[in-house]
């Protein structure tokens, strides 16, 4: 399958001619939403281009070393695409840094990539980056007006006839195989490592997207962004919006998505699984608060929609259940979501089964893919009438698959990645023969539909020799009510256990109902019927599970692992090697 031979900032160009908008970018500003057209886009970007070039930075001669390198540290807002569209026209390479990235890595990455310059949202970030150790960086440009910092606009001016030509000339010069950005991934361990990726890689998994999902031309349609645009996932996803003549709508902070969404009422988001928990637990926090006929017929509804199958014809009486649910209970969630989702995209880390069927069940189209950053990133994604809930659906249009002898997901195809900046022999290792060696691993489900079972360096194996997959365990266990967080350990021991972060609102309700007295958080943890309640819990859900793999022993934790706090990645997966360190004497104990 071909895709054109755009660079990624033609999207501009391409939505001019195609569909120009009124909407092509959306923020609230002061209490309002602020619109900003296709055409005033195409301005400002070229304007900041042009004052990008008049401070020095340049593509120099194209290559991934010689290019400028620009970093960017900011929540999502319309700035953000201005500055990666801008640099982008100039030669020079983004570099995307998460908000939530800690000084040292912060420091890591601007030195590994001689950033020339720094684009931040907030004094905030802007007194992190100034707090880091620098030796390349000529200037800081925020994106909100602060005292004592340059904003952003004074790059901005209006173009001479001269200004506009060579401003066109640079963009010539800018082939499809240039290097576009270099994304920093922190992955569960180690150092960050820069992910090399051409205007093609992600142009190629833009198309092959739209192919396979498929994203038509809509240029009536909106979207809701909230996730970090520095990753891959959200990046790809806002310039298949953009090719496709889709209104993006940002939202303001993660805490004001539920406002954002009912405000802008969009057709569909991106998101992760642990953002759709919340969602999840959320309403049947609000469920647990009902009386009566309203109760019983929430939980009636609810386990109508774990009984979900889309694949499967049930019976007319199912059927006509449903639809009562729906029109009484589900229509409910939608109109929290703003009433129009058509469809939300969920990646980054597995979904709980049980969550996407009820959604989808409401007549709320959630649908699961993956791919790493290496991929730019999708590989797989379930489609509007191909979608298999449990896996991660088919391969999408323009790629070659194939799992390998020990289980691994190999792939081949324009979106593999450039390489590892600077890290040649770690590209080596996960590049061969072509092949992207994922890391991951999977199966075929019908011969179509990949299934991801675990992750190939965090299988487990015990003191006996046995391996062990920790992901299916923490997914089953995270469909009790009762569990909001948990591990799974076990190399090199007798048996298997698990840290667990309780989710504290259920087990306070379940407190209640027994008339047990409720403390802290740290006594509660500690309380004797708390455990007992845990032991039952992971009981009931061991029996899935063969001997080896069922958690024999547990500890509960009175703190939720955050991102701020280090035991998250930015995409909100577990990183378990910080885990492991900072609950070394709880461990411990485990296994005295």
């Amino acid at each position: 399958m071909t895709f054109p031979a755009f660079r990624l900032f033609d999207a501009i160009e391409n939505q001019l001619q195609q569909f120009p908008k009124p909407n092509m970018l959306n923020a609230k500003i002061n209490g309002q939403w602020r619109a900003y057209s296709t055409a005033e886009v195409s301005i400002v970007v070229d304007q900041l281009s042009s004052g990008l070039i008049k401070k020095g930075v340049s593509g120099n001669d194209l290559s991934t070393e010689g290019s400028d390198k620009i970093a960017i540290i900011s929540q999502n807002r319309p700035e953000w695409i201005f500055t990666d569209l801008a640099v982008q026209q100039t030669g020079a390479i983004l570099i995307p840094i998460y908000p939530t990235t800690n000084p040292l890595e912060l420091e890591f990455i601007l030195n590994e990539s001689r950033a020339k310059f720094i684009f931040v949202s907030n004094k905030e970030l802007l007194e992190k980056v100034r707090s880091v150790k620098n030796d390349f960086l000529q200037g800081i440009y925020t994106f909100d007006p602060i005292d004592g910092a340059t904003h952003y606009s004074e790059l901005i001016a209006p173009l001479s006839e001269t200004e506009q030509q060579e401003l066109t000339a640079i963009k010539q010069t800018i082939t499809p195989t240039h290097t576009a950005t270099i994304i920093y991934t922190s992955g569960t361990t180690g150092t960050p490592k820069g992910v090399m990726l051409s205007h093609a890689n992600i142009i190629s998994n833009i198309f092959f997207s739209k192919e396979s999902f498929p994203f038509p031309d809509q240029p009536q349609t909106k979207a809701l962004s909230f996730l970090p645009l520095n990753h891959i996932f959200e990046k790809t996803v806002t310039y298949i919006y953009l090719f496709s003549g889709i209104g993006i709508y940002y939202a303001e902070s993660m805490d004001t998505i539920a406002d954002n969404l009912r405000e802008v009422q969009p057709d569909g988001f991106a998101t992760v699984p642990r953002l759709l928990e919340k969602v999840y637990e959320k309403i049947m926090t609000k469920g647990k608060e009902l009386r009566g006929i309203k109760r019983a017929l929430f939980y009636w509804s609810v386990n109508l929609g774990t009984q979900y199958d889309n694949r499967v014809n049930k019976s007319w009486l199912y059927n006509k259940k449903l639809s009562i649910a729906r029109r009484l209970v589900f229509s409910k969630w939608r109109a929290a979501l703003g009433g129009n989702v058509q469809f939300i995209i969920t990646g980054g880390a597995a979904a709980p089964e049980k969550i996407l069927r009820i959604f989808n069940a409401a007549g709320i189209p959630v649908f699961e893919g993956y791919g790493p950053t290496e991929h730019s990133p999708v590989i797989c994604i379930n489609r509007k009438a191909d979608n298999y809930i449990g896996t991660v659906g088919p391969a999408i249009e323009g790629i070659e698959t194939m799992i390998a002898e020990d289980g691994e997901i190999l792939v081949k195809s324009p979106c593999v990645m450039q390489g590892y900046y600077k890290r040649p022999e770690l590209t080596a290792e996960v590049i061969r023969d072509g092949w992207l060696c994922t890391g991951d691993i999977g199966e075929w489900i019908e011969g179509r539909y990949l299934k991801i079972t675990d992750r190939k360096k965090e299988l487990l194996k015990t003191s006996g020799g046995k391996y062990v997959a920790p992901q299916p365990i923490e997914n089953k266990m995270k469909e009790s009510k009762f569990i909001e967080q948990i591990m799974v350990i076990g190399n090199d021991k007798k048996f298997v256990s698990a840290l667990i972060v309780p989710s504290f609102p259920a087990v306070m309700d379940w407190m209640r109902e027994q008339k047990l007295d409720i403390g802290t958080k740290e006594e509660i943890v500690k309380n004797d019927q708390v455990h007992a309640l845990f032991r039952s819990v992971i009981d009931y859900h061991n029996t899935g599970f063969n001997h080896v793999e069922q958690i024999k022993k547990f500890h509960l934790l009175p703190d939720e692992w955050r991102v701020e706090t280090g035991e998250m990645t930015p995409k909100l997966s577990l990183k378990r090697k910080v885990i492991l360190e900072k609950f070394r004497k709880e461990i411990d104990e485990l296994y005295d």
